[in-house]
């Protein structure tokens, strides 16, 4: 019997280590997959980026010169108002031509001869006939061409001399990795592959944290183990203690998740725009706090490491050793760190401040995103708030759970050990 509940406990452990290594290597590629598209999604080259706002703008050039038309009432319109124009220009250069001659000394000539020649009221009766003939020009497809032309390449001197250059390197690197033609393509890739990894690793990830909550429950009950079965244990906590800090913890994603505004007549949209972006695991925020080289963020990222790997890790070896070696069970400091450190540690605590930050950044999150979409009635503005807790969260806080039980089952135990 004793030998049955040490196989079973064994498989147990085995599963747990098959599965957890099977969920960190797909959850690498999920990071990787996440990083790369909230990079192409990232506000920088959507709503704030000069070259996007320069296609956008084209099109509508485009399309409004390619709707310009002159016939019927739209045709009579223009004609007037560049009739009176050209009336208006042809008599102030008469006016000027006057003025002119009058301060010149056989200036009377040249305005006897225009008299003369009747050259101004001539071109005034012609300039129905230059109307018509600006009129066609411009109504023409090719002419209509050439004028859209010129106000995009007018645009985009303006745009180029007045913004700074968007840096396109990440973003043309990841199109060369997943062999993408542009932008849309590659988005549309990587959720394709991050839904098909999260479904993969759906029965993975619950099956594995069913497997704690029913060892856990085998904790509970008065049953004396043996000293493998007890290695057996500390080794599932091991297990979940190093898939725990290895694994992000927090999301936090905060983005504009559809925008929509009229311009020049028009309806211009942006969808999906990150403005905010951060996941990591615990090594991965103590390596980052290690290496910014300042004395206050090295001493957070020391307390971050100790209390939440290096302690933990320490309990779970001296715990190892307090089994089998009779010297150590003797040592007060090898019980301290085995019976005693379960609070002092914080990782019971830890857990729960990593909670509390998550709903701190949801409710900051949240309330600066509605206030955002309250600024302005012109503009249609729908943001989200996607920060979520991570499978590392609820995968550490299993390990909490696993450690004091497995703690308290040893010293229930105490020395009487069943061999």
């Amino acid at each position: 019997m004793k030998s049955l509940k040490s196989i079973l406990l064994l498989i147990v452990l085995l599963v747990a280590v098959a599965a957890s290594w099977h969920i960190y290597q797909q959850e690498q590629k999920k990071i990787a997959f996440k990083e790369d598209l909230v990079e192409l999604s990232k506000i920088k080259y959507g709503l704030f980026n000069v070259d996007t706002w320069k296609e956008k703008l084209a099109d509508i050039l485009s399309k409004k010169v390619r709707e310009f038309s002159l016939e019927g009432g739209n045709r009579k319109q223009m004609h007037d108002k560049i009739a009176n124009f050209l009336y208006s220009v042809i008599t102030t250069f008469e006016d000027r031509f006057h003025q002119e001659n009058k301060k010149k000394l056989l200036g009377f000539m040249s305005d006897g001869i225009a008299n003369l020649t009747g050259i101004f009221k001539q071109v005034k009766e012609d300039v129905p006939v230059f109307t018509d003939q600006i009129l066609d020009f411009l109504n023409e497809e090719q002419n209509r061409a050439s004028i859209r032309d010129f106000l995009i390449q007018k645009l985009n001197d303006y745009a180029d001399q007045t913004f700074a250059e968007t840096d396109y390197t990440a973003v043309t690197a990841i199109l060369n990795t997943y062999q993408s033609k542009d932008k849309a393509e590659a988005v549309a890739m990587l959720n394709t592959k991050l839904t098909s990894i999260e479904q993969a690793l759906s029965l993975f990830k619950t099956g594995l944290l069913s497997l704690a909550l029913c060892y856990f429950i085998f904790l509970l009950f008065p049953v004396n183990l043996s000293r493998l079965e007890l290695m057996i244990t500390l080794l599932f906590c091991f297990v979940f203690l190093l898939l725990g800090i290895s694994l992000p913890m927090i999301e936090i994603d905060a983005r504009i998740s559809q925008m929509n505004f009229t311009l020049l007549g028009e309806q211009l949209r942006f969808a999906d725009e990150v403005l905010y972006y951060k996941s990591k695991s615990i090594l991965q925020v103590v390596g980052m706090m290690l290496s910014q080289g300042k004395v206050k963020v090295l001493f957070v990222g020391v307390l971050v490491f100790a209390f939440s790997v290096f302690f933990p890790m320490l309990k779970l070896v001296c715990s190892m050793l307090y089994l089998y070696l009779q010297k150590l069970r003797e040592s007060k400091v090898v019980c301290f760190i085995v019976f005693k450190t379960g609070k002092w540690s914080m990782a019971d605590v830890f857990v729960v401040a990593i909670f509390m930050a998550y709903i701190g950044f949801e409710g900051i999150l949240s309330e600066q995103l509605k206030h955002l979409e309250g600024m302005s009635k012109e503009v249609e503005l729908l943001t989200t708030n996607h920060s979520s807790l991570m499978y590392g969260f609820f995968v550490f806080t299993a390990f909490v759970l696993l450690s004091l039980m497995s703690a308290s089952k040893i010293k229930v135990q105490g020395l009487m050990i069943n061999d």
